[in-house]
């Protein structure tokens, strides 16, 4: 027994070595080759003021660097890179937000940290509640799995509410656009305006139409910028209206009108949606009225007369 948590403390021991070994090296590796020419190019003397701001923005930059580098090279150990499963992972990453190159590798990492993190804690929690070493192992392995696999059904969470977050606010945003087209701004501009005033209401929706219009200004061209929308967010209304909007640019029709008549068939999709998920709810009520209602109902209805029958019987017995 004294063996085996030996064994124990030595492992949990050597990971965090590990671990600290390797974000010192990418904390206090030596700057680049690039940098090095740059500050010698440069060569202005630097005041006290100077290096105390050197300094401030070095040691910030180390703590971002350290972790991200850290979570990269775990993530690039993580299992599951295989070609099939990246492009669905990096899809939910995009839906629920994540659009950095590296979003895919920190995801990974982070999967790992976290596995390893709860196999960590639950060791000494295994060893102050007195379980055997083949215990603590056991639920530490299981802890660690539950580690890696919670993250996965945190990003389809994440991911759908996002999505529902855009459907639910299209409608809001297809009417201001329709009054902003209407008032003579192009769709560019609408789309900019209609951004900025839905910024308290959606951020998810404000981020992207404000992401489209600056691609459109960067020099990308409208259609693509409008396909990359709906790559990114992966909703099926806003790719009619992407349909929509392209075909009316092509073939020259108003885009004021089309707008209108797109955002009353999109508001009566949401109505059908909150009819639909209303008629759901008599459904989905049948399994708790029959588990938590109907068991305390029939408790008190019939529970006075039992009591009496019990009685009853009881004194016939008593009699007989």
């Amino acid at each position: 027994m004294v063996i085996s948590i030996q064994l124990i403390a030595l492992l949990i021991f050597a990971s965090l070595s590990l671990c600290a070994g390797v974000l010192l090296y990418f904390a206090l590796r030596p700057p680049e080759a690039l940098d090095k020419r740059l500050g010698a190019l440069s060569g202005a003397p630097e005041g006290p003021a100077e290096k105390r701001a050197a300094l401030a923005s070095k040691a910030k930059k180390f703590s971002s660097s350290a972790m991200n580098s850290l979570k990269g090279v775990v993530g690039g150990l993580a299992p599951g890179k295989n070609r099939k499963e990246e492009p669905k992972t990096k899809k939910l990453l995009t839906y629920a937000g994540y659009r950095k190159e590296n979003a895919l590798r920190i995801y990974r990492g982070g999967k790992i940290f976290l596995a390893m993190v709860l196999f960590a804690l639950y060791i000494p929690l295994g060893l102050w509640l007195n379980q055997p070493a083949a215990a603590i192992l056991l639920l530490g392995v299981l802890a660690a799995i539950a580690g890696y696999l919670v993250p996965d059904y945190w990003l389809n969470h994440a991911a759908r509410s996002r999505q529902r977050e855009i459907v639910r606010h299209l409608p809001d945003a297809l009417d201001l656009m329709v009054v902003c087209v209407e008032a003579g701004l192009g769709l560019d501009a609408a789309l900019a305006r209609v951004a900025g005033e839905m910024r308290l209401t959606s951020s998810a929706l404000s981020s992207e139409f404000l992401l489209v219009t600056q691609e459109t200004k960067a020099g990308k061209p409208r259609s693509e910028a409008l396909h990359d929308l709906t790559m990114r967010t992966g909703v099926e209304d806003l790719s009619s209206l992407v349909a929509m909007l392209v075909q009316t640019d092509k073939l020259g029709t108003s885009v004021a009108q089309a707008l209108r008549v797109h955002a009353d068939s999109v508001r009566t999709r949401r109505r059908q949606r909150a009819e639909e998920a209303a008629a759901k709810t008599t459904v989905k009520l049948v399994f708790p009225l029959v588990l938590c209602v109907f068991p305390a109902l029939l408790v008190v209805v019939l529970g006075p007369a039992l009591v009496s029958i019990i009685r009853a019987i009881g004194q016939i017995a008593g009699k007989g």
